[in-house]
């Protein structure tokens, strides 16, 4: 076995982002959103920080090569921007008064794009990179550790180690190969009913005098991003909530990762109404190369807010005008975000997303592994009733 040395970054300033990004391109399912300027992001913008109760403990494993292992763990003392719900198991250690804070999470903060979390050279030092993790957990008295969204090999090596394995749900669209000529030929693959509805909703927007221009990249102005986050800004407010991301992040996406961003904003008589924020990016098996027409390229649906209310302009900005994009510039996929049973109507079918847990106290690690199994029971019920539900044509 190789002998690794172990560090412990307090900021992914202290990483090397050359080292973490060439890592990076080397796994299965690497996605921009682990990408050392997002995570950096993050930390300098005062969204993901100590402050806001992400304390990032990034661990590396290292030899004579260089960089063997990485992962970006968060200490937290609270549930939000996860994704994956643990707030019953919290409220269990409560009422038995003990403590489920703080906790330790590997994961992309308020981004459940699954993909690659355990940063790794080979099995050899996944494996050994999940038990330094664990091993860590236990020196800092941390109640468990959680890792969300992570890629089919993330996933084997934590099962490996004897982790908890989670399964929710996702809804991700997929541009059937040799890939939809046009947006009509997409709507003919499905049923008459679905097919009708879509027509119905699209109409009703552009009966609205809404019409739609898209920025990507570097086309995406100053204000451009200004335009937007007024509109994601609002949305949280009118729910209650202070929007998880500020103003800085988005300046460091504009600056450090255009070529991941493509906006739609909408407009009615000749003013800005609405906007979404699409992720794009390109992979397949030891690459990630957003340019590289032969890998797998890959839209992510992100944020969205509106000044104003038209019916049916969340489905348009969100849905068909992304929707329609990815079929233009030979998309093979478009992720939906976290849940949403009504994407199905979109065409978005189900997906299955898994997460590893491991819990450090034994009687409530033997609970909730009883849990998990009667959830997963539950989840593969679910799954197969999603299918029967299929918006496609049944020929």
């Amino acid at each position: 076995m190789n002998d690794y040395v172990i560090q412990v970054a307090t900021s992914p300033l202290e990483l090397d982002a050359q080292a973490w990004d060439g890592l990076l391109q080397e796994q299965s399912h690497a996605t921009p959103f682990m990408r050392h300027a997002y995570l950096s992001a993050l930390h300098t913008s005062g969204s993901a920080c100590t402050r806001t109760g992400w304390e990032p403990r990034f661990v590396t494993l290292s030899d004579d090569q260089g960089l063997a292992a990485a992962a970006a763990l968060y200490v937290k003392g609270h549930s939000m921007g996860e994704y994956v719900f643990d707030w019953a198991w919290a409220n269990a250690y409560q009422q038995h008064g003990l403590p489920y804070y703080p906790k330790a999470v590997v994961a992309v903060p308020f981004t459940p794009v699954p993909g690659s979390r355990l940063l790794a050279r080979d099995a050899q030092a996944r494996a050994e990179l999940v038990r330094t993790l664990v091993d860590l957990c236990h020196q800092w008295r941390l109640s468990s550790l959680h890792l969300l969204f992570g890629a089919q090999d993330d996933i084997a090596a934590c099962a490996q180690a004897g982790l908890m394995l989670r399964h929710t749900v996702q809804f991700h669209w997929t541009n059937t190969a040799p890939g939809y000529a046009d947006f009509d030929a997409f709507l003919a693959s499905l049923s008459q009913e679905k097919r009708k509805k879509i027509r119905q909703e699209r109409r009703k927007v552009l009966e609205a005098g809404v019409t739609f221009r898209c920025a990507e990249g570097i086309e995406i102005s100053p204000q451009d991003w200004d335009f937007f986050y007024r509109c994601y800004e609002r949305t949280y407010l009118e729910h209650g909530n202070a929007p998880y991301l500020n103003p800085g992040f988005f300046k460091r996406m504009a600056q450090d990762m255009p070529e991941n961003w493509l906006l739609f904003i909408a407009q009615r008589d000749g003013q800005a109404i609405a906007s979404s924020l699409i992720g794009i990016g390109s992979y397949r098996a030891n690459s990630l190369v957003a340019s590289d027409p032969r890998l797998e390229k890959v839209a992510y649906g992100r944020y969205w807010g509106a000044l104003e209310r038209v019916d049916c302009l969340h489905f348009e900005a969100c849905y068909y005008q992304p929707l329609d994009w990815c079929i233009a510039n030979g998309y093979q996929r478009f992720e939906g975000g976290a849940q949403g049973e009504h994407k199905m109507a979109r065409a978005l079918l189900p997906v299955k997303t898994s997460s590893a847990h491991w819990v450090a106290h034994p009687q409530f690690s033997d609970a909730i592994a009883n849990f998990l199994e009667r959830e997963g029971n539950g989840i593969a019920n679910y799954m197969d009733d999603l299918d029967t539900r299929t918006p496609f044509r049944k020929d």
